[in-house]
C-alpha cells in the first residue's frame, strides 16, 4: 500500500529532473562568442619581438627611477670601430630600425638604438619631457658603453633629439644624418596650442583602422598596410593594458615636447658634416590638424624646408627621394641604406 506523502515526491522529483533539464540546456547550449579583442601588451613593450638582444640602464631623472632600453648590435665581420647611434621617431619603437642595423653591422658599426625614456620598452615617467632631458639620458647611455665619437641618426621626432645633442655635444658627433626630421619648421607659428585633455581624447578614441589610415596619409606612405600592421595591432594590444592612461600620459606629453621645444632656429648653427635624407613625399607636420585652414596648406613642405636650412648651415647636404614618404628607410631600404653609408665613409 503506498505511502500517504508518495504522489507528492513524486512529483518533486519529477520538477527536480525538469529544473536539471533546464539547467543542462542552458549551460551547453551554443552561444556566440563575444568579438575578438586584441591580448593586452604592458606598456613596456613586454612579449613584443626585437631584432637584437634588449639591455636595460638604470637611471634617475627628475626625482624618478626609471631603466632605457636599448639594442647594441655589434659589427658583423671587420669592424671599423665606429659607432652609429640610431633615434626613433614618435610613433614608432626603435626595432623599426631593424634593416638599417642589418646593413650598418654588415658595413662594419657598431649600432646602439635606444628607446627614448617614455618610449617602446623604456620606463614611462610622469614628468614634463624635454629634448634636453633625453640628450642627456643618450650621452649617459653611450658614456656606459664607453662610446666617445659616435656617428647620429635621428629619425622624426629623433632628428629633432639630433638636433639638440649636435648643439650641446658636437665634439663628440662625426656624422649627422637627419632623416625626414621633424621640426624643420616652428609648429607654434600655425597652429594654437592644445590641451592635454583634447589630446588625449583624440588618441584614445582612435581606432585600430582610423590609426592605420593616419599613418598611411599623414606619413604618404608608399608601402602597403600591412607593412605598418604590426604596430598598429601593438597599438591596439596597449590599449588593454592596465597600465593605459599612464602610456596615453606618456604619448601626449610627447606631442607637447614637440610643439612646445622647436629646434628649428637651431639647426643653422650645427657645424657637423650633416646629410638631410628626404622622402619628396612626406609633408607631415605636427599640430597640422590644429592650424586653421590658411595657414595649414602652408605647413609640411620638409624636402623644401631641408634645402633652405642646409643652405645656412657650415657643412650640409640634401638626399631627396622621389615616390618615397616619411619610412624611407622602409619604404626604399636599398637606396635609404645605400646613401647611409656612402655618407659615412666620406
Amino acid at each position: 500500500m503506498p505511502l500517504p506523502c508518495s504522489r507528492g515526491f513524486a512529483t518533486l522529483v519529477r520538477r527536480a529532473l525538469a529544473c536539471c533539464l533546464i539547467i543542462t540546456a542552458v549551460l551547453f547550449a551554443p552561444f556566440s562568442a563575444p568579438a575578438a579583442r586584441a591580448e593586452a601588451t604592458g606598456i613596456a613593450l613586454e612579449g613584443f619581438p626585437y631584432p637584437y638582444p634588449v639591455h636595460f640602464m638604470p637611471l634617475r631623472l627628475e626625482g624618478e627611477d626609471l631603466r632605457l632600453a636599448y639594442m647594441d648590435a655589434p659589427p658583423v665581420g671587420p669592424s671599423t670601430g665606429r659607432t652609429v647611434v640610431l633615434l626613433h621617431g614618435r610613433n614608432f619603437p626603435s626595432s623599426y630600425w631593424e634593416p638599417t642595423i642589418k646593413a650598418l653591422t654588415e658595413a662594419g658599426y657598431r649600432v646602439v638604438a635606444p628607446d627614448q625614456i617614455g618610449f617602446g620598452k623604456s620606463s614611462k615617467p610622469t614628468f614634463a619631457y624635454s629634448f634636453d632631458v633625453m640628450a642627456r639620458a643618450t650621452i649617459a647611455l653611450l658614456d656606459s658603453l664607453h662610446v666617445a665619437h659616435f656617428d647620429l641618426v635621428g629619425h622624426s621626432m629623433g632628428g629633432m633629439l639630433a638636433v639638440r645633442l649636435a648643439r650641446a655635444y658636437g665634439s663628440r658627433i662625426d656624422h649627422l644624418v637627419l632623416y625626414s626630421p621633424i621640426g624643420l619648421e616652428d609648429y607654434r607659428l600655425y597652429a594654437p596650442p592644445v590641451t592635454d585633455e583634447e589630446l588625449a581624447e583624440r588618441e584614445s578614441a582612435l581606432t585600430a583602422d582610423g590609426y592605420r589610415k593616419q599613418l598611411m596619409t599623414n606619413y604618404a606612405l608608399s608601402l602597403p598596410p600591412s607593412a605598418i600592421e604590426p604596430f598598429v595591432q601593438l597599438r591596439e594590444q596597449i590599449k588593454q593594458s592596465g597600465e593605459y592612461p599612464r602610456w596615453l600620459k606618456s604619448f601626449v606629453a610627447s606631442y607637447q615636447m614637440i610643439y612646445a621645444q622647436p629646434v628649428a632656429h637651431e639647426i643653422p648653427l650645427i657645424d657637423r658634416p650633416t646629410l638631410f635624407i628626404m622622402g619628396a613625399n612626406d609633408h607631415n607636420a605636427p599640430g597640422h590638424p590644429f592650424a586653421p585652414s590658411e595657414l595649414r596648406a602652408k605647413m609640411g613642405k620638409n624636402a623644401d624646408l631641408s634645402k633652405a636650412l642646409a643652405a645656412r648651415m657650415a657643412n650640409a647636404k640634401v638626399k631627396v627621394f622621389e615616390g618615397v614618404g616619411h619610412l624611407g628607410h622602409l619604404e626604399a631600404t636599398q637606396p635609404f641604406n645605400e646613401a647611409l653609408l656612402s655618407f659615412l665613409a666620406q
